[in-house]
């Protein structure tokens, strides 16, 4: 606590630049002047414990919020011009394995935990473990880690409201236990995480850090598009149906073959599953697409390999969902990448490309008969263009002139395909009669929106 009261002593309290934007809002709206669980009659400080009040004991543990930990470091930093941060969640497992706790020893050892020696903390030098002290017990350590479920996890539907609710990116591990824990709270596997602002009986220990820390963010996908994106990629068949984005590519392989010194260029990739299941047969892979929201999920995939999104269910209620891109038997290989970009005001940069797929792309454009005037210049010679449309021009609004069929012209109607046709036919040739292609996308448990893609294979002259 003494080091503690150095910070509150320099105006810890009254200066914003130490705290987090957060933070400073707490302190403001508290009118915080040291932690909760001090008391200062004068110049003299106490402490209220869980039935008494004592005069403050500066060797024992501060028991605060994750904000104040937080800018007593940023305090710590900025005057020593050292960087000091809370440890994260794998550092706290990392430092208790190099000081011999595991799971099998974590109740054993000697330590203020589970109302075993006091009914309050206690000397921060009492119970040593390794090289430190307290790394269990005494009082829990706030950290660094927003709490989210390990690849893999699962929510039991018997326990549904405790752990997602607190997978936003608000909550806070707290690790280690404290002098009141018991049960599953005083075991090595403990995980609970409380809002930044909250009161656990927690306290802090600091890391000497040289590079500053990148927090990912795990927490479940819950903008309806991009979730909607993730299922129609990743999630289970419907209805019967297969699986598109894996269909798409199978279409793929059939006309490209399995030529692993070609490049493809996927100009509507959307969250990525046709790109993953092309990536071993491609030497380089482009996967485009005009929103970043629906890259940034793809990007995830091939970062850390899973993603996890919430889908409508029925009224109020949701699925949380979780993909691992080794279930599904794809790889995040380094020949893919993913980029944000227009199809209709594509970059020099994307060109020579021995397979374009072109999929649900065209109806999605301001101007899809530019687009197919000019998907030539970025094909290699003889390469193939694989178009997928449901001809929905009225969509999004395209308008009119900018079609490249569904209308009628000198009294005959012209379908989109001929349209199509009529604008490749000078440097394209078609390789096969077109083929419907089912697409079957869930809105909610009981609400599924399906379309029939047209595809078509072209093959540059």
């Amino acid at each position: 606590m003494v080091n503690f009261l150095a910070f509150v002593e320099a105006g810890g309290y009254k200066t914003e630049d130490y705290w987090t934007e957060e933070g400073w809002n707490w302190c403001q709206y508290k009118k915080a002047e040291f932690p909760l669980f001090w008391r200062k009659n004068e110049d003299k400080y106490f402490l209220r414990l869980f039935d008494q009040e004592i005069e403050m004991p500066w060797n024992w543990p501060v028991e605060l919020n994750y904000l104040e930990a937080k800018a007593f470091a940023n305090w710590k930093t900025k005057t020593t011009g050292k960087t000091y941060r809370l440890p994260t969640e794998a550092e706290w497992y990392r430092l208790a394995e190099q000081n011999g706790i595991t799971d099998n020893n974590f109740n054993k050892l000697q330590a203020n935990i589970g109302l075993e020696k006091f009914v309050s903390p206690c000397p921060v030098d009492q119970f040593k473990h390794g090289e430190f002290y307290d790394i269990i017990g005494n009082v829990w350590q706030w950290t660094e880690t927003p709490v989210t479920g390990y690849p893999g996890f699962k929510v039991h539907p018997l326990y549904d409201d405790f752990s997602t609710p607190t997978f936003d990116g608000k909550h806070n591990m707290i690790k280690g236990g404290s002098w009141i824990s018991t049960g599953n709270e005083a075991t090595w596997h403990a995980r609970y995480a409380f809002r930044r602002h909250f009161y656990q009986h927690a306290g802090f220990r600091l890391v000497e850090s040289e590079n500053p820390l990148i927090i990912r963010n795990d927490s479940y996908e819950t903008d309806s598009e991009v979730a909607q994106s993730c299922e129609f990629n990743y999630g289970k068949p419907v209805l019967g149906f297969n699986n598109f984005p894996k269909s798409i590519a199978g279409i793929c392989k059939q006309y490209a073959g399995n030529q692993k010194s070609l490049k493809l260029l996927d100009l509507n990739c959307d969250t990525g599953r046709t790109v993953f299941e092309l990536s071993d047969s491609f030497k380089q892979i482009t996967g485009i697409d005009f929103s970043a929201r629906f890259i940034r999920m793809a990007i995830q995939l091939q970062e850390q390999g899973f993603i996890r999104y919430i889908t409508k269910d029925e009224g109020e209620l949701v699925h949380y969902n979780d993909v691992q891109l080794l279930e599904l038997g794809l790889n995040p290989k380094d020949n893919l990448q993913f980029m944000q970009a227009d199809a209709n005001n594509l970059k020099p940069i994307y060109t020579g490309y021995d397979v374009i797929l072109a999929i649900n792309l065209l109806e999605e454009l301001y101007n899809p008969k530019q687009f197919l005037a000019s998907i030539h210049e970025r094909l290699n010679a003889a390469g193939i263009l694989i178009l997928g449309s449901a001809y929905d021009w009225e969509k999004n609004k395209i308008k009119r002139e900018n079609w490249p069929g569904a209308f009628k012209q000198d009294g005959e109607p012209v379908t989109s395909f001929e349209g199509i046709k009529a604008l490749l036919q000078d440097n394209f040739e078609l390789v096969e009669e077109r083929q419907n292609l089912p697409a079957a996308k869930i809105l909610s448990s009981r609400n599924v929106e399906v379309s029939v893609v047209e595809i078509s294979v072209w093959k540059k002259r």
